[in-house]
């Protein structure tokens, strides 16, 4: 399971601060996982669009393009306005 944190404004809009969730093994990159996360509903696409957040996999700044698999940390920042 990958562990998910959330920062910044993304707790209150997203209603939690982390969670553990098993990756659908076709997700293979910080831009598949963020596109895997806004199919939950609107408020989930509306507050992370690439352009919004910055991520980190297991605690290093990441790419979109960046890898990330099961078993990683992976916190998304909400970048300020």
């Amino acid at each position: 399971m990958a562990k998910l944190l959330y920062f910044g404004r993304l707790p209150d809009h997203l209603g939690k601060a982390s969670e553990e969730a098993t990756l659908p093994s076709d997700i293979s990159d910080v831009r598949g996982l963020l596109a895997w996360l806004r199919t939950r509903d609107e408020t989930w696409r509306q507050h992370l669009a690439e352009e919004w957040v910055q991520v980190t996999v297991n605690k290093q700044f990441a790419e979109m393009e960046s890898p990330v698999t099961d078993g990683d940390e992976i916190a998304i920042v909400s970048k300020s306005l």
